[in-house]
């Protein structure tokens, strides 16, 4: 599910510049929803992991902006993000399986995105515009020379 070096040493590894200790990060155990009968009303399976981006020592001003940009519709209003998983019948498959939508979650709000380079249309491009608004206006034009006004 996810590499086993990412585990070493009780750290999740979002990308070569940042790793989460295991410490900043809250588990909370609940009843999952949905079919299992007796199983599913007695046992806490359902996983919700918080992560305060805020206040985590691991990330650096300018990471914690960006993912305050990228991740606000996902964060509370005390900047903590929870990542609610509830796919398994099972406890630590729902745990992994949170830390790694973490994991991607992270790593996609903390990418930086492609400079955009203005560019401008090219002469024939722009010459090709010009002729067509020049038909349609001779078109147009056409029509109004053949009405006869009362």
């Amino acid at each position: 599910m996810w590499p086993m070096e990412e585990m070493t040493e009780q750290v999740l590894v979002i990308n070569e510049a940042v790793a989460i200790p295991l410490s900043e990060l809250e588990f909370r155990y609940s009843t999952s929803g949905g079919p299992g009968g007796q199983h599913a009303n007695r046992s806490a399976t359902r996983v919700t992991l918080l992560f305060d981006v805020v206040h985590s020592p691991s990330l650096t001003e300018v990471m914690r902006a960006r993912l305050r940009q990228t991740l606000g519709s996902r964060l509370d209003g005390a900047g903590v993000l929870a990542i609610a998983v509830q796919d398994s019948r099972s406890q630590h498959q729902n745990r992994q399986l949170a830390l790694v939508r973490l994991q991607r979650l992270l790593a996609n709000g903390l990418r930086t995105p492609k400079q955009r380079h203005k560019t401008k249309p090219g002469r024939g491009a722009v010459e090709r515009r010009l002729a067509a608004k020049k038909r349609r206006s001779q078109a147009k034009a056409a029509r109004r020379q053949d009405r006869e006004y009362p």
